[in-house]
């Protein structure tokens, strides 16, 4: 169980207020990490709230834009304040769109870049220059999608957003690895969220559980496992640059 003991450590969920987001956050606060809960919409991240309050104490949540500069970095001086340390970083914001190509604006495909691309960028900027500063390492977590490669149909934006992900993943496994800290993606597969809900028509549905060779969809607390182990620097301490897929079995289909 020491492998996978957080105590003490704190950790950063930008997009926390996700299903995904808040199920990871869950997770860490379950083996001891102090949690800071970060998005723009606390109203769906209650319920998890308070389980995690029941589990630990040490928490918070924090309104924020991971588009804006400022509001992260509000975020990490808040959090530098409360715990004095940052340990762990998972970013996890996203949108989608089921635009056709043909159909796709400028002002659509800018949008779904800064929130599912830029936004990390961001994110690991800011806070990976203040693990890097303060020499103790870390461990940062990018959320990409079965989508990146090879992409999906109907979500053309989306998809480019997240093999951008998986490339500045691996780009800053190689610049970072010098400072201590590790950076890996988890490459998640098909669970149903709001944020999908209208993508999962019943046809589609089917194709996807048709290509899964477990034949369901994924559960978000499905994710948890993998965030703590990316998390621990014992568990996971020689684990940067990896794009780990929790989807099923969905990658490893060919027809």
């Amino acid at each position: 169980m020491n492998l996978f003991d957080l105590t003490g450590m704190t950790a950063v969920v930008v997009g926390g207020t996700s299903s995904l987001g808040a199920a990871m956050a869950e997770g860490l606060a379950a083996h001891g990490a102090g949690v800071a809960v970060v998005g723009r919409h606390p109203g769906r991240v209650r319920e998890v709230l308070d389980r995690i309050a029941h589990i630990n104490g040490d928490y918070r949540y924090i309104r924020a834009d991971a588009t804006s500069d400022a509001d992260l970095r509000g975020v990490l001086n808040e959090v530098w304040q409360w715990r004095g340390r940052i340990d762990v970083l998972i970013n996890c914001p996203g949108t989608n769109s089921a635009t056709p190509f043909f159909d796709v604006t400028m002002e659509e495909w800018d949008h779904i870049m800064d929130v599912n691309l830029k936004s990390y960028v961001r994110s690991c900027q800011i806070f990976g220059r203040h693990m890097c500063d303060h020499g103790r390492g870390g461990s940062i977590i990018n959320v990409s999608s079965v989508s990146s490669g090879p992409p999906l149909s109907k979500v053309f934006s989306y998809s480019a957003a997240k093999s951008g992900i998986n490339s500045i993943t691996q780009f800053l496994a190689r610049e970072l690895a010098p400072f201590g800290v590790r950076v890996n993606a988890v490459i998640p597969g098909f669970f149903p969220t709001d944020q999908n809900r209208e993508l999962l028509t019943d046809e589609r549905r089917r194709a996807i559980l048709a290509h899964t060779p477990m034949a369901r969809f994924g559960d978000p607390q499905e994710l948890q496992g993998v965030a703590v182990w990316l998390a621990s620097p014992r568990a996971s301490g020689f684990v940067t640059g990896a794009l780990i897929r929790v989807d099923g079995g969905f990658g490893a289909m060919t027809i």
